[in-house]
């Protein structure tokens, strides 16, 4: 990795003041979408136009009221599609299509003609000024790149006003921006704005765009703040942010832009664009979200959002992404899974009206998600397997018996490489502790209580033969260790007993958790489950669950 071939691409920025440091969000910008134009040109098959007016009107449907629909003069395709729009009057009022053209003559007239009829549009015209492209791509000089901005809005003005009545704004961008000297920006926008003559009551947008990402994010910000400082008629311009990901920082540089002073920001839908992709405005709003500020977009249902992303731009979205991932609201760790539980359950007893959760920044329901630790691995621990065993069937174990259990599944886990889903789960608490029937099996009881005893009689299976036992204790369960010490030949005591209603059963069922101490070797524990309709019942096939893993244990 020859690292000393490369070098610095952009050129530092002097504030002798930075305020965007200290600077909040504390509204949404101005959003536009150039899914239809930047995302749709970055794709191994672009749309067709059925699919961006299909795309187009879910754009509408979410709140953006300015949408990049493409560039008409670039084929057939994107100009038929401006013209569908038009034509079919599918562009609702209060939402400007915006189209974008080079500053070159037939490119500009071409675009001009796709939109004759629009009501609101913005002209969006472009050149690059970066020093690397003005000396690799143009071979021209800094004066000759301003002239060309020059011309380009000279002729968008001239053709607007003599061919079009609509409502037409003008927008620039010196592509390329963040490679370009900060002092020569400021020239090539003031020179362009001297023609296009913006007021405070008709605003021209100055597009700053991270044509590609060359430098950390502050960096962006302080470009966009020294532009905010120095170029003429600040308050008669909408300063407007096109951020692309090439060092997987777009969504930063959008946010600090907009600390910086900032008033539009361009981007798509999960970040589809040239490259590695331009910043994502689902990520960015909901980021603004999370800090309790109105998006001004509804992204209350993120899957129909990912559902027309996927159909029409034939990708997927990213499991780990911020907020649409299929992982977005799955932890595996234990401590994560404790912790989110036990907020969740705060937050509804206390009917807080403000978020808090230590692991999810928004409460997933309010974008049609919900929280469900469904999956545990090896990494997880007691939390993630109490809230199966306790939200899907019901089960609340005794804290040490969770705490075995849990060291179980964390092993299968791990043996298997993978995750255990929650049937897998249920099915291993069944079959290692629920109404265990061997070696040993109860086949009938009765017992016969007197002023201060109770007697059971039981016929149980051992061994392949059937045999009587009787024992005498202070309730049924005492009395029924009694037998089968006598009968086994072991020691050992019931040294706890929880029961609660089975309340997600299909039928009301009890269920009954006893742990016995081997009296021989006290740090050997073993816990036994019975279920059941009747509780008494439950509690001998506890009982019997538990001396059967015992003997389990003896037989080796």
């Amino acid at each position: 990795m020859n690292y000393k071939k490369y070098k610095r691409m952009y050129h530092p920025v002097h504030l002798e003041h930075r305020d965007w440091c200290d600077n909040e969000i504390t509204h949404a910008p101005i959003w536009c979408s150039v899914d239809l134009r930047d995302g749709n040109q970055a794709l191994y098959s672009p749309m067709t136009i059925d699919e961006k007016i299909e795309f187009f009107e879910y754009l509408v449907k979410l709140g953006f009221k300015e949408i990049e629909i493409g560039f008409p003069a670039a084929s057939g395709t994107e100009f038929d599609f401006a013209r569908r729009l038009i034509d079919e009057d599918r562009i609702p009022d209060d939402v400007s299509i915006q189209v974008l053209t080079q500053a070159r003559e037939h490119i500009i007239e071409k675009t001009i003609e796709a939109l004759d009829g629009a009501k609101n549009a913005i002209v969006h015209l472009y050149n690059s000024t970066s020093t690397l492209q003005r000396r690799v791509v143009f071979n021209k000089s800094k004066d000759e790149i301003k002239q060309l901005a020059v011309d380009g809005a000279k002729l968008v003005k001239e053709l607007v006003d003599s061919k079009l009545s609509g409502n037409i704004r003008y927008e620039y961008s010196p592509e390329s921006f963040t490679c370009t000297e900060p002092e020569y920006a400021v020239e090539v926008v003031n020179a362009v704005n001297e023609i296009f003559r913006p007021t405070p009551d008709r605003k021209v947008i100055i597009n700053l765009p991270s044509t590609i990402e060359v430098a950390t994010a502050n960096v962006y910000a302080d470009q966009i703040e020294y532009m905010c400082k120095n170029l003429n008629n600040r308050e008669s311009l909408i300063i407007s942010v096109h951020a692309h990901n090439d060092r997987g920082t777009g969504v930063a540089s959008s946010e600090l832009a907009l600390l910086a002073g900032a008033d539009r920001v361009e981007g798509t839908l999960f970040g589809n664009g040239e490259r590695t992709g331009n910043t994502d405005i689902v990520t960015v709003a909901l980021n603004m979200f999370a800090q309790g500020i109105d998006p001004k977009l509804d992204l209350s249902n993120i899957d129909e959002a990912i559902a027309m992303f996927e159909k029409c731009n034939k990708m997927t979205i990213n499991s780990r992404h911020p907020y649409a991932g299929d992982m977005a609201y799955v932890a595996f760790s234990g401590s994560h899974q404790d912790a989110i539980k036990k907020s969740f359950d705060l937050f509804e007893q206390e009917g807080s009206k403000t978020w808090a959760n230590p692991y999810l920044t928004i409460d997933p329901s309010d974008i049609g998600r919900k929280y469900e630790p469904i999956m545990i691995n090896s990494q997880s621990g007691k939390g993630g397997v109490n809230y199966v065993m306790e939200n899907k069937y019901g089960y609340t174990l005794p804290k040490a018996m969770l705490t075995e259990f849990a060291s179980i599944i964390n092993d299968m886990s791990d043996e298997k490489h993978t995750v255990l889903q929650n049937e897998e789960i249920h099915r291993a608490f069944k079959d290692i502790y629920m109404n265990l029937a061997a070696p040993i099996k109860t086949y009938s009881y009765r017992s016969n209580n007197d002023d201060d005893s109770t007697t059971v009689h039981a016929n149980i299976e051992y061994n392949g033969r059937v045999s009587a036992i009787s024992g005498t204790g202070n309730g049924p369960l005492d009395a029924l260790c009694s037998g089968l010490r006598k009968f086994l030949g072991i020691d050992f005591e019931i040294c706890e007993y929880t029961e609660h209603a089975l309340e997600r059963s299909s039928s009301s069922k009890a269920a009954t958790y006893i742990a016995i101490k081997d009296n021989d070797d006290h740090e050997r524990v073993f816990w036994g489950v019975g279920v059941h309709e009747n509780i008494n019942t439950a509690s001998i096939y506890a009982l019997m669950s538990a001396v059967n893993r015992m003997l389990d244990t003896e037989l080796g």
